[in-house]
């Protein structure tokens, strides 16, 4: 039982702080209460990030060996690095992803949006159902992240499969068979990382002139082809099947009385592809009244935090620019938030001005598909056609 089955573990509403028994037996201490969960995020100290990438599924002897064959190692880089290497990595990859160098993306950034949404308009006045997933959403994010941090050429295809294969293996519940099937594609992937590691510039040369040995550059550059492309292009999915059901929404967008970027905001609040995030706690402690002890698993359900009613004043529905907004934790908190912020709201903006009015007379024929999963939502295929 992980995020979906969640809901029938408590009757009545959610505590701010439940225990809950996963899949294969392990209690987690569930944190929901939106001040709560920002403050075990801003706390690396008490509650560290060492767990953020151990699997949810223990993974087996067999499989172990599939991911040894490939020489795949997770060594604390980012989204797991508690210790003192963490601000000098996060800074380098900071530095990619600047604001300023995201900003300069927008030129060709809606060229690309622009030329896509032609093409998808046009089949649809043909009358053939098209899929926003894979015709706009699905390869969007990598697109960019590639050309600002340098990566090399690869095929689109390939680096999707790998990226949605490490999200299963990590963060789904999975019997002994899909583990080894996804260890060996992940494993696959991790091998052509390793090389560029080694050898590739932009982000990996830095990290290698700045003295960082080739696992943590391999672990850097795993982190942002797994969550960090593919959580924008998740996001940009559910935001646009949201949209379908938010007439008054896109008529404000039109008559330009709701602002783009409140909708995107409003979007990571209520559509957020992260819905969950985990920390350890590192000493006994306390979390609001409820005594934790060292060695505890705290998942932070992100997602029900930014409908917390103390924080927003409808918490269920979609109000861009309603007070609170704005105050979701989509991206995380405190030293671990995520370094591409600032580029998924570009590519989310750009989406929303030039893609909603796709949206007006089109009926949903298959809405996206989430698996189970703890941590991610893997939105899949979203097909629409004209009324």
């Amino acid at each position: 039982m992980l995020f979906r089955g969640w809901g029938d573990a408590v009757d009545g509403p959610w505590p701010d702080i439940a225990t809950v028994t996963d899949h294969v037996g392990a209690a987690h201490l569930v944190v929901t209460r939106h001040a709560l969960v920002r403050r075990v995020l801003a706390d690396p100290v008490t509650f560290r990030p060492d767990n953020a990438l151990d699997a949810v599924t223990p993974i087996p002897v067999a499989a172990l060996r599939v991911l040894a064959g490939h020489r795949f190692r997770l060594p604390p880089t980012l989204a797991n690095n508690g210790g003192a290497s963490h601000p000098q990595i996060r800074g380098i990859v900071a530095d990619a992803l600047h604001p300023s160098r995201v900003a300069a993306q927008r030129p060709w950034l809606t060229d690309l949006v622009h030329d896509r949404v032609a093409r998808l308009r046009a089949e649809l006045d043909a009358g053939v159902p098209v899929d926003l997933y894979a015709g706009l959403a699905a390869d969007l994010p990598l697109l960019a992240l590639a050309r600002l941090v340098e990566l090399p050429d690869a095929p689109v295809g390939a680096v999707k499969e790998f990226a949605r294969a490490a999200l299963e293996l990590f963060w789904a519940p999975l019997d002994a068979d899909r583990q080894a099937a996804l260890a060996a594609e992940v494993g696959r992937f991790h091998r052509v990382l390793r090389a560029f590691a080694a050898t590739g510039g932009g982000l990996a040369a830095r990290l290698r002139a700045a003295g960082h040995r080739t696992d943590v550059v391999v672990g850097a550059l795993f982190f942002l082809l797994v969550a960090g492309q593919e959580t924008t292009s998740q996001f940009l999915t559910l935001l646009l099947h949201r949209l379908t059901a938010e007439p008054a929404v896109r008529a404000g967008l039109r008559a330009g009385s709701i602002d783009v970027a409140d909708v995107v905001e409003e979007g990571l609040r209520l559509e957020p592809p992260i819905v969950t995030w985990r920390r350890v706690a590192a000493v006994d402690t306390t979390l609001g009244g409820t005594p934790v002890a060292a060695g505890t698993s705290v998942v932070l359900w992100l997602a029900r935090a930014g409908r917390d009613p103390q924080v927003v004043a409808a918490p269920d529905e979609f109000r861009p620019g309603q007070p609170g907004s704005r105050r979701h934790l989509a991206f995380g908190a405190g030293a671990h938030r995520c370094v591409g912020a600032q580029l998924a709201r570009l590519e989310a903006a750009v989406v929303v001005a030039e893609a909603v009015p796709l949206l007006d007379g089109v009926r949903v024929l298959r809405p996206p598909w989430c698996p189970d999963n703890l941590t991610f939502r893997m939105p899949d295929a979203f097909v629409v056609a004209r009324r």
